[in-house]
């Protein structure tokens, strides 16, 4: 539920700040930021470790079943190193139809070396593109990211066509007390360790620790849905596979 103080929206954050990691909110940003520089050039091996083996087939079919087909104009929001985006690509054929962003310049330095398209960097909140100029939107596993859920997703919706399509691809707590003491074993403590000895140093090893508070920390599905519903969207959903990984979709309503 968005609650409202002397007729002012209160900013729903993924998840509250993090006082490890940094002090006020207003840290969040910066954080975040330096934190995925300073780790960018191992991050494609640091994902092999937590991915489960979901991997390249999963985020492809996650994208094909959420309505990307060729001819579409595609942006992949926090691009990172382009995982998604690769996989898009095998989708559309044309790397002129795709764009990457990212806050991060570390991250989409590593992205340039794999995906021959167009980057821009900037916030998820303020998409430097025209509105309705892009047919599809997607963002991987970092929605736990962005300050504000609405107003993130208020951009997404902007920038889209109508009819276009989001996805949303989280990991989420799992329901099970036993897979979350797993997970929080096996991603709170086991992959920073290995991510480290994997040539990540302290960096990676920080990045992965804070990749799991923020999922421990996150808002339940329901908000996530309530904050799509606010912006706009429609025909909201979301599929779980495994019981951690999740994949939001909806769709920007013809006129």
């Amino acid at each position: 539920m968005v609650r409202t103080t002397n007729s002012k929206r209160t900013a729903p954050a993924p998840h509250p700040p993090l006082p490890r990691y940094y002090g006020e909110a207003s840290g969040r940003d910066m954080f975040v930021r330096n934190l995925f520089d300073a780790a960018a050039s191992s991050y494609d091996q640091i994902n092999s470790a937590f991915s489960f083996g979901s991997g390249a087939w999963y985020r492809r079919d996650a994208l094909r079943r959420s309505g990307l087909v060729p001819g579409q104009r595609f942006l992949d929001v926090a691009i990172g190193t382009g995982l998604v985006a690769r996989e898009a690509l095998t989708i559309l054929g044309r790397p002129d139809d795709m764009l990457g962003l990212d806050l991060s310049a570390g991250m989409l330095r590593e992205a340039q070396k794999a995906l021959p398209i167009n980057l821009i960097q900037a916030r998820a909140e303020a998409i430097p593109l025209a509105e309705e100029s892009v047919d599809f939107v997607s963002m991987g596993y970092a929605l736990r990211h962005v300050p504000d859920l609405v107003a993130a997703f208020r951009e997404y919706h902007r920038v889209l066509r109508p009819n276009g399509h989001l996805l949303l691809l989280e990991i989420g707590r799992p329901e099970s007390a036993t897979a979350l003491k797993f997970l929080r074993f096996y991603m709170g403590r086991l992959v920073p360790a290995i991510s480290r000895w994997m040539g990540g140093g302290q960096a990676a090893k920080t990045m992965m620790s804070y990749y799991w508070d923020t999922i421990e920390a996150c808002v339940p599905p329901a908000t996530i849905e309530a904050a799509l519903g606010e912006a706009g969207f429609e025909g909201i959903g979301c599929d779980v596979q495994l019981g951690i990984f999740r994949a939001y979709r909806a769709r920007k309503p013809a006129p």
